[in-house]
């Protein structure tokens, strides 16, 4: 019996019954067409919008320097990456930031560090905007003094 229902049953608002489970009546387990769901066509599905639009961020977590070819391809495509190599060894990581390094210079990309051992590879069409809040206005809106 989960947490809730102990609470409910405690506080009499459910019938304190372990073995009863609930079941719907109404349900039938009727013939399966082995279809599987349809999508109306209509609807577009967020990663071919996304794609249309170019607003897609790869994420990357190698196990090894093998994996960097995703990274690549990705980068390549105009796709800005994160590369989180914390599951990486250490000489590894150096030989896949190496190949990123690689890959922004003759890309005329950027690559910035966002924490330890995970980077943000961004092509040469994409603005990084700082999360530094606005300064001050002084032209006097909202201005409390």
């Amino acid at each position: 019996m989960g947490s809730v229902r102990k609470a409910s049953a405690w506080l009499g608002l459910v019938d304190d019954n372990d073995d009863e489970r609930y079941y719907d009546d109404d349900y039938s387990e009727g013939t399966d067409s082995g279809d599987a769901w349809v999508t109306d066509p209509r609807v577009k599905v967020a990663t071919d919008t996304a794609e249309e639009k170019g607003r897609r961020i790869g994420t990357v977590t190698p196990d090894s320097f093998r994996d960097a070819r995703a990274i690549g391809e990705l980068f390549r495509e105009g796709v800005p990456v994160i590369m989180n190599l914390t599951a990486m060894e250490a000489a590894d990581a150096k030989r896949v930031v190496d190949f990123a390094a690689g890959l922004i210079f003759g890309l005329r990309g950027s690559i910035d560090r966002v924490s330890n051992r995970v980077f943000l590879l961004t092509p040469a069409d994409t603005e990084i905007v700082s999360g530094e809040p606005a300064p001050h206005r002084t032209d006097g809106f909202f201005n409390q003094s």
